[in-house]
C-alpha cells in the first residue's frame, strides 16, 4: 500500500522565505531600526505564546475569532475534552452548533466555555497588548519609547498583501499623554518611509472621540455604536453604498445612517473633509471649521481641539506634508480612546499601518490607568508594494567569493584560504567537491551563488602564498598576495 503523499506547501497564509525575499525582508527592517533608533527607541522582545486571559476581549468581537487558540497539553486536554463532550450532551440537540451558527446567547456561552476547556493560551494577534501587559508587569522608564518588529498570527483570510503570519514593526510611547508623543511616532514612520524610497503615502487622521461625537449628532445609541464604528471602518472597501446596508444590517434606521454618512461624505459621495496639511498651514484650518459648525458634543469638541493641536505638531515632522483628516477613518480594534492613523498608497487596497492612542489598555492588566500611543507598519505589504513598483536596490545575497581548488589541491589547504579571506571581510564559499575547474567556474554563475569573482587555489598559489582571482563578468584574472586579498577582491566587485 502507498504512503499518502505528503504535501511540501506551508499552510494556507503562510510562506517560506527564500535568500533573495530574506534579503529584501531585511533591507526593510534594517531601515525601520535605524530610524526607529534614531528617535530614541528601544528594542523589546515578547514571546510568540500569550496567555488566552492576556488576549481575549482587547480586540472585539471579531479579532477574537482570529485568535489563533492553542490546545491544552497531555492531560489537560483529556480532562477538558472530557469535560467538554459532557457539556455539549447536555445542550439542547439543536443548540449544539458552532458559535457562528448558533444564534443563541446561552449556547454561545456554552460552546465559549468548552473552548476554554479546550484551550489556555493563544498565538500573539499584535504587538500592542503584549507591551501593555509589559507596562503593567515591569517598573519602566516614565516615558517608555520602544520599538518592536516581531511576527503576529490572525486566522484571516489570505489575500494580496494579507497573510495568517506576518511581520509588525511597531513604535510606541508609553506613560504620557502628551501629543508630542503622536508628533514623534508619525514622525518616526513616515522618515521610515521616506528611507525606503516612499513619496506619495497619506497618513489619514482622525479622533475615536470625534467619531463618538458623529455617532452621537447623527443619533446612534450606545448599544449601536461599535457597529456603526466597523461599518463605517469599511468606507474605502465597500463605499457608500455597502456602508449603508451594512449599518441597516446591524439595526440602524435608515434616516440615522444617512445622517452619519452626511458627517463624512458629501452628497455625490467624495469625502467631505480630507484635506493636506500643506494647504491648511496656508490658511484657516476651514476643514475642521466646518466639521466644528456640525458637532456641539463636548467630547467631540474637545477632540477637535486636540487635532488642531496635533496638526500644528506634525508640521514640524517628516509626516507633514502627508497628513491628511479622513472622518471616515474608525480603525477597528477596539482599545484606541483618542487619536487614530492609517497609512495609504494609491495602489493598495488596504494600509502600509495604522496605530492611535490606546489610554486604558495598560489598566486592564494593572492597578493604574498608563496614556500610551503607538503606530504599526505592516512589513508584509510595504514589501509587495516595493516588489511591484521595483523599489528595491541591488541587494547582495550571495557570496562575494567562490573559492575552487584545482585537482591534487589539498582539500584543508583550500581551507585556511577560505578562512584568510573571511577575516579580510569576504564572504566566501567554497566549492565542496573535486571538479574541473570550468565546472566550478560555471558554479559561480549559478542562481542562488552568483559570485562576483572566483578564487582559484593550485600548488602554485600555495607554494608562492597567492591566489588567483577572476572577475566573471569581463574574464580578467590576476594573482595577488593571499594577506591583503581582500582589498583586491573588493576593487574587482566596484568594476
Amino acid at each position: 500500500m502507498n504512503a499518502p503523499k505528503i504535501s511540501t506547501k506551508p499552510p494556507s497564509g503562510m510562506r517560506d522565505f527564500l535568500p533573495a525575499d530574506i534579503a529584501r525582508r531585511q533591507h526593510v527592517i534594517d531601515v525601520v531600526r535605524r530610524i526607529y533608533g534614531s528617535y530614541g527607541f528601544v528594542p523589546l522582545e515578547t514571546p510568540a505564546i500569550e496567555n488566552l486571559s492576556t488576549l481575549l476581549g482587547k480586540y472585539g468581537e471579531e479579532g477574537d475569532q482570529l485568535l489563533y487558540r492553542l490546545l491544552h497539553r497531555r492531560d489537560a486536554l483529556h480532562r477538558g475534552l472530557e469535560a467538554g463532550a459532557k457539556l455539549v450532551a447536555g445542550l439542547p440537540e439543536d443548540a449544539r452548533g458552532s458559535v457562528g451558527e448558533d444564534p443563541s446567547r446561552e449556547a454561545r456561552t456554552d460552546v465559549r466555555l468548552y473552548e476554554s476547556q479546550l484551550a489556555d493560551q493563544g498565538l500573539r494577534y499584535d504587538l500592542t497588548v503584549p507591551l501593555a501587559r509589559v507596562a503593567a508587569q515591569y517598573d519602566l522608564p516614565k516615558y517608555f519609547k520602544r520599538y518592536q518588529i516581531q511576527p503576529v498570527w490572525r486566522a484571516d483570510r489570505p489575500g494580496k498583501g494579507r497573510f495568517r503570519e506576518f511581520y509588525q514593526c511597531d513604535v510606541d510611547v508609553t506613560g504620557t499623554s502628551s501629543l508630542v508623543a503622536e508628533a514623534e511616532v508619525c514622525g518616526a514612520v513616515a522618515e521610515v518611509l521616506h528611507a525606503l524610497g516612499f513619496t506619495d503615502f497619506k497618513i489619514r487622521v482622525n479622533h475615536r472621540q470625534l467619531l463618538r461625537a458623529m455617532m452621537h449628532h447623527a443619533g446612534i445609541d450606545l448599544a449601536h455604536e461599535a457597529a456603526a464604528l466597523v461599518a463605517i471602518d469599511k468606507l474605502d472597501k465597500i463605499g457608500q453604498g455597502g456602508v449603508l446596508e451594512e449599518l441597516a444590517t446591524r439595526g440602524i434606521d435608515t434616516e440615522t445612517a444617512n445622517k452619519l454618512m452626511l458627517l463624512v461624505l458629501t452628497a455625490d459621495g467624495e469625502q467631505l473633509f480630507g484635506f493636506d496639511l500643506n494647504q491648511v498651514a496656508q490658511g484657516p484650518k476651514t476643514p475642521i471649521k466646518r466639521v466644528r459648525k456640525q458637532i456641539t458634543d463636548p467630547i467631540g469638541i474637545k477632540a477637535l481641539d486636540e487635532l488642531d493641536e496635533l496638526f500644528d505638531l506634525l508640521a514640524a515632522t517628516p509626516a507633514g506634508p502627508h497628513i491628511q483628516l479622513s472622518l471616515d477613518l474608525a480603525r477597528g480594534l477596539g482599545y484606541y480612546t483618542g487619536s487614530i492613523f492609517e497609512i495609504a498608497v494609491p495602489d493598495l487596497a488596504g494600509s502600509l499601518g495604522g496605530g492611535g492612542r490606546y489610554d486604558n489598555l495598560v489598566g486592564m492588566f494593572g492597578k493604574k490607568q498608563v496614556p500610551a500611543v503607538g503606530f504599526s507598519l505592516g512589513l508584509e505589504r510595504i514589501l509587495v508594494v516595493m516588489e511591484e513598483r521595483g523599489m528595491f536596490p541591488n541587494l547582495s545575497i550571495g557570496p562575494d567569493v567562490l573559492l575552487c581548488w584545482m585537482e591534487g589541491t589539498p582539500r584543508a589547504e583550500a581551507l585556511r584560504v577560505a578562512h584568510s579571506l573571511r577575516r579580510q571581510g569576504i564572504k566566501v564559499e567554497v566549492f565542496p567537491e573535486e571538479a574541473k575547474l570550468g565546472k566550478q567556474l560555471q558554479y559561480a554563475d549559478a542562481p542562488g551563488v552568483k559570485a562576483p569573482v572566483a578564487a582559484i587555489v593550485g600548488s602554485e598559489e600555495l607554494k608562492a602564498g597567492q591566489v588567483t582571482l577572476k572577475h566573471l563578468a569581463s574574464g580578467t584574472q590576476e594573482r595577488v598576495a593571499l594577506e591583503g586579498a581582500g582589498e583586491a577582491v573588493r576593487a574587482l566587485m566596484r568594476q
